[in-house]
This record gives structure tokens, C-alpha cells and sequence, in this order.
């Protein structure tokens, strides 16, 4: 077996990439793709050889021999991923597990769209050395909480990942990059739709790097958030800069970065609480729904097994992002998709009501929860007692009150619109449902202009 992983999650056009390798092949080579509309073959190495060495910690920079990369000064924006090729190796696969990483290649602005990767979230789970944040997790004492590598394979591709395998695509690890946005960045590509591309560290190093967009995109589970990087989006927003979301369970946990950001630290839990969950007292006393209009303590997940929901259900019609979908008042949306649209996590927004219409009202408290001024709900999904988290929240224990999946927008300076579902990119990507890629182009293409 061989592995990898990168010296740094991304570089700019013309910089050079570090791979750091190890494995015990006789030979391999490296063979970099951009992922567009598929694999795009970009260069390829001559043959080279690897030391077999033991892996390392969770916590620890494996500290894995060089091998350097020189990008092309034209080597567009975009994901890249590294193949380490044997003699009579297989074609890459985007849910490969080893002899592979992934990279993100930056450029000067040139298009409205800016696309972020989550790998804080990828390494969140990334089980390389025997442990993450949710198995055998590694202690630090400052800050306090469980630590984890970024410096060591994984992180979007060529690692083990914590989590139950997906009962729609069983196939495609949750929490890689191959799951939620690939397929995302996939159907932007076939649809012609041109973007720039960052990872949530970028934005971490450099703020400054979001002012020459009209759009910030996330897709799928964007989860873990420094300080930094939310100040950055959210000054972002004021300034008048669109944020469009994807996907849910977004900023749920703050981290730290440590040893020069090449380490992540989060405090889930102890006698006091977490100190890391952004909305409690305990915590960070900085909800969640005032960045993206909804939270995860709102909805809810359901990670094992299929699921049964009656989808979103239809609010404001009139909105312009159902505009040309034919969905009416009271409309379900994604119920009976594969996967259903509402799922495997979803953000809500607090409701005192939801009818047997799907009419839902929101909640007299929902300033108390850090719902932004102006929140339009335009779709709901009611999340029963089936679903296996309704977690707990200011004026509910767990699984109290009405939990829903929430699909809203609202302004403050730029325009937020959330989606309020993970698997948005699944339905979309796969073509499950025509009315899911019409609400897309909606958002798209009036955020990445106005």
C-alpha cells in the first residue's frame, strides 16, 4: 500500500505543491487531475521510488519524505487530486482510501464565484493514525479539547473516515470529498457555470481573499469554522458580498489552529460543557443562524438506514427561487427522491406551529435562537421522533418541540440563502429532480450578480 498527503491544502497557480509519501510499492508515480465534468488528466510524474515508514499519530505531522510538484503559472482554479500510480495500479477513484490526495489550486479573482472546501471538516473525521474528533480522540491540554493532524493522509480523499456509510450511496464515504461536492462541482461544470476555489483555511490565512467575489458557495457539511474564517464571511456579507449554502450542520463546532495551522483543537464536552459549540452559553455565545439564517439544534440528523420524510414543504411560492418550478403553496419538494431531499442532517429555524397543511410559523423567541432580522422561511420539513438526533436547544430539551428542516434567505448588506439539508448535492448531482437544479440556477445566477 502507498499514501499521502499534501504539505499545505492548497497553492497558488505556479507554486509548488509538497506531497509528502510513503508506502511499501516498489515504484510509483504521480499523476495530478482536476476535477471538472470528471477527471481531467493534468501531469504526470516519471517513476520514483517510496520509503516504507510507520504512520504516525492522529495528532502528530507524520513527517513523510517530500516529493515536489511544480503547478503551471495556467493551471486553472480548481480541485486537484494526486494519484499514486503503481505499475499495475487501478484508475483513480474519488472514494479511494489510499494513493491518493487532494489539493486545491488558488488564482487571482477572475470569475463571481467562489467555491469553499471544507477540510477542517474532512479531518474532523479522518481516522488516519487511529483516531479523530469522534474515535479514540487526542487530548490537548492548550486549548483545551481533542486534537487532530492535518499533516497526515486524508482529508477529503485517500484516508479512513468515522461514520456510518450512507444507505443511498454506500459507495462514496460521507465526509470526503467525493460525497457532497464533487458531485456539486461536477454539475456547475456540465451546467456552465465557472468558478474560483478555496479551502476554509485559505479563508482562515486570508480574509482579504473573498472582497473580489460577488459569491461565496458551500456544499454539503461544512461543520468545523475558526473565528477567523467566520469573521471573514460574515464581513464578508455586511460588505455586500451573497452567501449561498448547500447544505447544513453548518458552523457547528469553532476549532483553533495550532503549530503554525497544521493542527486543529475543538472542545466537545466535559463537566462544564462544550466550549466549542458556537451558540450556548458554555460555548461560544455566537449562534450559529445569525451567519447562515438556521442551525443544526433546530433540525436534526438521521444517519443509519433510509428515511422517510414528507420532503420540504412549499411556503412562499411566489419567491423568486421557485421562479419557473411549478411548485405551488403547500407543494412537497424532495420527498420522494433517493436520496430524500431533507436529510442525512438538516438545519432548521425555531417554529411555535406547523399544520397539517405544512403552514409553519415562526417562533415568537426565535431572536433569543439568532434568528437574523428579515429570515424568510421559504420551505419545511417537519422532522419527526424517527429522526436519531433533536438536539437540544435554549427553551428545549432533546427532542422537544417541533424540529424542522429549513430552507430560507435573508439580507444583511449581501443576501444568505440556506438550503438547510446536506444531500442537496446528491439530488442535484444525480438528476433526481428537475424543480432541486431550477432552485440552483435560481440562486446562482441571481447572487453571483446582484
Amino acid at each position: 500500500m502507498i499514501r499521502a498527503y499534501s504539505g499545505r491544502p492548497s497553492v497558488q497557480a505556479g507554486e509548488t505543491l509538497t506531497l509528502h509519501v510513503a508506502g511499501d510499492e516498489p515504484g510509483f508515480r504521480i499523476a495530478i487531475y482536476r476535477w471538472e465534468d470528471g477527471l481531467a488528466p493534468v501531469w504526470r510524474s516519471g517513476w520514483l521510488r517510496a520509503e516504507h515508514l510507520p504512520d504516525g499519530r492522529a495528532d502528530e505531522d507524520w513527517q513523510w519524505p517530500p516529493y515536489q510538484v511544480e503547478t503551471g503559472d495556467d493551471w486553472p482554479s480548481g480541485v486537484y487530486l494526486a494519484h499514486l500510480e503503481l505499475p499495475h495500479s487501478q484508475p483513480l477513484r474519488l472514494s479511494a482510501d489510499a494513493g491518493a490526495a487532494l489539493f486545491v489550486v488558488r488564482a487571482r479573482a477572475s470569475k463571481p464565484i467562489l467555491y469553499k472546501l471544507p477540510v477542517a471538516t474532512w479531518h474532523a473525521y479522518n481516522c488516519s493514525g487511529g483516531g479523530c474528533f469522534y474515535t479514540n480522540p487526542p487530548r490537548s491540554q492548550q486549548p483545551p479539547g481533542a486534537r487532530v493532524s492535518l499533516l497526515r493522509p486524508g482529508g477529503g480523499i485517500g484516508g479512513q473516515t468515522w461514520g456510518a456509510a450512507d444507505h443511498y450511496d454506500p459507495r462514496s464515504p460521507r465526509q470526503t470529498f467525493a460525497h457532497w461536492d464533487a458531485r456539486f462541482i461536477r454539475w456547475m461544470a456540465r451546467s456552465g457555470y465557472a468558478a474560483d476555489f478555496c479551502t476554509d483555511l485559505d479563508i482562515h490565512a486570508q480574509p482579504g481573499l473573498l472582497q473580489d467575489y460577488r459569491l461565496l458557495v458551500s456544499v454539503g457539511h461544512d461543520e468545523y469554522w475558526t473565528e477567523e474564517t467566520r469573521d471573514a464571511v460574515e464581513d464578508f456579507v455586511a460588505d455586500g458580498g451573497n452567501l449561498a449554502l448547500f447544505g447544513a450542520n453548518l458552523c457547528w463546532w469553532r476549532i483553533h489552529l495550532v503549530d503554525d495551522d497544521t493542527a486543529m483543537v475543538c472542545h466537545q464536552g466535559g463537566k462544564h460543557g462544550a466550549y466549542d459549540h458556537w451558540w450556548p452559553a458554555t460555548g461560544a455565545r455566537r449562534p450559529e443562524d445569525s451567519l447562515s439564517g438556521a442551525s443544526y439544534r433546530h433540525g436534526g440528523g438521521w444517519w443509519d438506514g433510509p428515511r422517510d420524510t414528507p420532503g420540504f414543504i412549499i411556503q412562499q411560492p411566489g419567491h423568486w427561487v421557485f421562479a419557473d418550478t411549478g411548485l405551488a403553496l403547500g407543494a412537497s419538494l424532495g420527498g420522494d427522491t433517493w436520496p430524500p431531499l431533507p436529510g442525512y442532517e438538516c438545519d432548521g429555524v425555531p417554529v411555535d406551529h406547523m399544520g397539517p397543511d405544512g403552514h409553519a410559523t415562526l417562533s415568537a423567541w426565535r431572536d433569543e435562537a439568532g434568528t437574523p432580522d428579515g429570515y424568510q422561511l421559504l420551505a419545511a420539513c417537519p422532522l419527526d421522533g424517527r429522526w436519531q438526533e433533536l438536539p437540544p436547544r435554549e427553551r428545549h430539551g432533546p427532542g422537544e418541540g417541533i424540529h424542522i428542516a429549513a430552507m430560507g434567505m435573508f439580507r444583511h448588506g449581501g443576501t444568505v440563502f440556506s438550503a438547510g439539508t446536506t444531500d442537496w448535492a446528491q439530488v442535484l448531482g444525480d438528476a433526481r429532480d428537475r424543480r432541486v437544479e431550477r432552485i440552483t440556477r435560481n440562486v446562482l445566477d441571481r447572487l453571483c450578480q446582484t
